[in-house]
């Protein structure tokens, strides 16, 4: 059995989610999950969006976008849920079928508390919608720290240093430094080196190249960590999605000039990946940050970057 489910994701302006525990008697009874229902015959997904939530929380949407979409097979059922933002509404959420509700931080969601099927909602409400990727020039870590301020500046969170030129040595000593950058602003660093060397520096977390993806068996990092993974097919992007990984990009959406001989997979080729994906799936390859919207509408995180986000 397949069941189409629209599920918001509904934010105050603290950048608080709503969630809604579900009644002891029925499948996956007593987990917190966030407000929706099945989508009716003939419903677009706004529509069928706009109704659950109308009928559940006695809310009005007025503006939403989607965040992810997940297939997850239960056994005795498989579930579509098809997760929208919802950003802005009209009226005061109040659980109309007795259903406790309660606003919750992303970071704070503890994901053993929600159905399996949720916890990649969960990753998807804690990131951003812009990983800027580290670029020129590495070699100069004055000229390149002070790029990575300006980033920063313009408001980026999750920082990815790729360096792969320098020396392990001068790569330890550069990642001290960025990482020190990042926490005055809260900002994250993933380190993309080598496991024996990222457990070595400093980090927020560790991004892995398709190549050590696939040779790894399990996860790797801290618990508390995130890790995320390039990826160019549905291969990878299972395997990702089987390790537990947070987050993947997946590339090249359009034509680089780093990577000139790679055929990009375009907005329809990255759609059908994402849409059997089952992580977060940020869109890369010649693109900026114009190109947020489209990803979001294609199923995407948002969008990863070099040039399109690091600082001339």
């Amino acid at each position: 059995m397949r069941i189409h489910v629209m599920a918001g994701a509904i934010a105050d302006v603290d950048g608080r989610i709503l969630v809604a525990r579900r009644p002891d008697h029925v499948h996956q009874g007593g987990l917190w999950e966030f407000p929706g229902g099945k989508l009716e015959p003939g419903e677009t997904p706004e529509q069928g969006l706009s109704r659950e939530l109308r009928e559940e929380l006695g809310i009005e949407v007025e503006a939403s976008r989607p965040l992810i979409r997940i297939h997850h097979d239960y056994g005795d059922r498989h579930v579509l849920l098809d997760v929208h933002r919802v950003d802005a509404y009209s009226g005061t959420p109040v659980g109309r079928e007795g259903q406790p509700l309660a606003w919750e931080r992303p970071d704070a969601m503890d994901a053993a508390r929600f159905p399996a099927a949720d916890r990649p909602i969960i990753n998807a409400l804690r990131l951003p919608e812009r990983l800027m990727i580290t670029g020129e020039d590495p070699t100069q870590p004055h000229v390149f720290l002070a790029r990575l301020e300006r980033a920063l500046a313009d408001g980026i969170r999750l920082v990815q240093l790729r360096a792969h030129r320098l020396s392990d040595d001068a790569f330890r000593d550069l990642a001290t430094r960025a990482y020190a950058v990042c926490e005055q602003v809260g900002a994250r660093l993933l380190i993309n080196r080598g496991l024996d060397v990222a457990g070595q520096v400093p980090r927020h977390g560790i991004h892995l190249g398709s190549g050590q993806l696939m040779a790894l068996s399990s996860k790797p990092g801290c618990a508390d960590e995130l890790v995320g993974a390039s990826c160019h097919d549905l291969g990878q992007l299972t395997r990702a999605a089987e390790l537990g990984l947070d987050y993947a990009l997946l590339s090249p959406v359009k034509p680089t000039l780093s990577h000139p001989d790679a055929a990009p997979l375009g907005w329809d080729g990255f759609t059908a990946l994402v849409e059997q994906a089952a992580l977060p799936v940020y869109a890369l390859g010649g693109l900026s940050a114009s190109d947020c919207a489209e990803s979001f509408r294609r199923g995407g995180q948002g969008i990863a970057a070099i040039r399109g986000l690091w600082p001339a």
